[in-house]
């Protein structure tokens, strides 16, 4: 697929962080794949059909980006998908570090694949995933770190947890 990226992760849940990187990732490419990921060792909170309708939910108004699960390698991913790109969201030099290992042994897997960072701005450099899974839980207030159309359903279910 000529000028698609794929956006991997395990979105447990979707974050406003990581819909910075698909709306930016969407303006750079003309196919963003949103690439779930099914790893039967993690436990996660949501599904990963849940997660792919939470997605589907926040990104309705994206034309361009897809949202689909996926179990495996990711450079073998990529190459059953036709795609040459990896787009990673760099929250800071930790990130960095370990997504920049992560592009060399997908390159080593798939020499055709190339990996893009795209840094967090900074009103949103501190979030993650857990964190808002561990806020919501407690009952805090997650509605300045998830996407608005799916606050209610992720706060629902880790109140349950």
């Amino acid at each position: 697929m000529r000028n698609a990226v794929i956006y991997p992760g395990s979105f447990d849940p979707v974050t406003l962080g990581h819909l910075q990187v698909i709306r930016r990732a969407a303006r750079m490419f003309d196919r963003v794949i949103v690439a779930v990921l099914i790893n039967s060792s993690k436990n996660p909170t949501f599904s990963v059909s849940e997660r792919i309708d939470l997605l589907q939910q926040a990104t309705e108004d994206f034309e361009n980006v897809e949202i689909a699960g996926f179990n495996g390698l990711l450079a073998a991913y990529a190459r059953e998908r036709g795609v040459t790109a990896i787009v990673k969201g760099l929250r800071a030099v930790s990130d960095f570090e370990y997504e920049f290992q992560m592009a060399i042994a997908n390159k080593k897997l798939n020499p055709d694949l190339e990996t893009i960072f795209i840094t967090a701005d900074s009103d949103l450099m501190y979030l993650s995933s857990s964190m808002v899974r561990e806020i919501g839980s407690m009952g805090g207030d997650i509605s300045h770190f998830v996407p608005a159309c799916v606050h209610d359903r992720i706060v629902e279910r880790l109140r349950k947890k």
